[in-house]
């Protein structure tokens, strides 16, 4: 994914209300406030300082003029705009890099299912098999150095989709959830189940309900996202 834009640099300030960062522009050595569309945590990812690259908008519509895209901490690249996920992974899968989600004839995003739920991503084949695809996007990296983890934060709304995806199998479909580790210094991820315990137990029931589970690391520059990179599996 090439951004349509080219990206805007600068220093973060400080992210605040959990949607709104302040950052001075290198060009400009001007402060703006940026959207900022992840509602995790963003454990450690959050430093003063840190270099971070905007994605700017001409819309007067917009309330804030430009959008958090990236970061710069400790060497590593990481994404933290959660409305990307979804496509990266079409991406990804329409390239056929996860081989195990390959073959399909159809691919929708943001289907109903569940209880009152959308799935991200939906596989159809010409036999009618489904395959309900869930992406989560993952930055956070702390102690074992190439560690990802995820959640940064208690996400009910991450097990309630666990859950769902775990009845999808038991209704004779198939099931997957896609980590997607926007970090460009990690080659493995793994539940954070000292963050969120009530997570790792719905991770583990979707496990053994015969849900899939792929991870998939990207190649991150302030031109571009490729999710290209195997990445294992620490569970």
């Amino acid at each position: 994914m090439k951004f349509d834009v080219p990206l805007v640099s600068g220093r973060l300030i400080k992210r605040y209300k959990r949607f709104m960062a302040d950052v001075t522009l290198d060009a400009f050595e001007e402060v703006v406030t940026a959207h900022c569309a992840n509602s995790g945590s963003m454990m450690g990812l959050t430093r003063e300082g840190i270099r971070v690259w905007l994605t700017p908008s001409d819309n007067p519509k917009r309330k804030l003029k430009y959008s958090w895209e990236l970061l710069e901490i400790d060497g590593a690249m990481v994404g933290i705009n959660t409305s990307r996920p979804n496509g990266l992974v079409e991406e990804a899968l329409r390239d056929g890099r996860i081989p195990e989600l390959a073959g399909f004839d159809n691919l929708r995003r943001e289907v109903k299912y569940g209880k009152n739920s959308r799935i991200d991503i939906l596989l159809e084949d010409r036999d009618l098999q489904k395959t309900y695809v869930e992406v989560k996007n993952v930055t956070l990296a702390r102690g074992d150095m190439g560690l990802a983890e995820f959640p940064d934060a208690v996400t009910t709304r991450g097990a309630k989709h666990l859950s769902e995806l775990a009845d999808m199998v038991r209704e004779g479909h198939q099931a997957a959830m896609v980590f997607l580790v926007q970090r460009n210094d990690c080659d493995a991820v793994a539940i954070a189940r000292d963050i969120d315990k009530a997570y790792g137990a719905a991770f583990d029931a979707a496990l053994e309900a015969g849900v899939q589970v792929y991870a998939l690391g990207c190649e991150i520059s302030s031109e571009e996202i490729i999710p290209n990179r195997p990445i294992k599996l620490a569970f």
